[in-house]
């Protein structure tokens, strides 16, 4: 019963994670580099409200019950880990190399852009890109692994 619920658990928080990284990167990130810097600033630091701790307790949550399932045991313990290891490293790309340029970014003055600002956006989106993929391959994995 409780690998029932488990299961589910994974399905969902993996699932979760890897549709709000997808949709940044279908709509928000095109949206983000279609504005000027004054507005991106304005409304990045809109938009990033609500991911923390929202977005890190998700995942590792989800790492944490895709381990349990692992050292559960049965058929499927090993892509069970696989998907928890996917969703750890979706938290360290976020934690180390999106969550400081978003750092940068908040503390901006939306009203004065300093001269010879370095855009973020690009650098922003590799990463996010990255985070996106890994977190769509761990949804991937957690499906195949409940249906083992």
């Amino acid at each position: 019963m409780v690998g029932a619920v488990l299961s589910v658990g994974v399905l969902v928080g993996s699932g979760v994670v890897a549709g709000v990284l997808f949709a940044v990167a279908l709509s928000v990130l095109p949206a983000l580099f279609a504005m000027p810097a004054e507005r991106y600033v304005y409304a990045h630091r809109l938009i990033g409200r609500r991911w923390d701790p929202t977005m890190p307790v998700l995942v590792l949550t989800t790492a944490a019950a895709d381990v349990a399932l692992a050292v559960h045991g049965g058929s499927g313990a090993a892509l069970f880990a696989a998907a928890a290891g996917l969703l750890a490293a979706v938290s360290v790309v976020s934690h180390f190399c999106n969550v400081p340029i978003n750092r940068v970014v908040k503390s901006l003055d939306p009203e004065r852009i300093p001269a010879g600002w370095h855009d973020p956006r690009p650098l922003w989106r590799r990463w996010h890109l990255l985070r996106t993929v890994l977190a769509l391959l761990a949804v991937t994995v957690n499906a195949v692994a409940v249906v083992v």
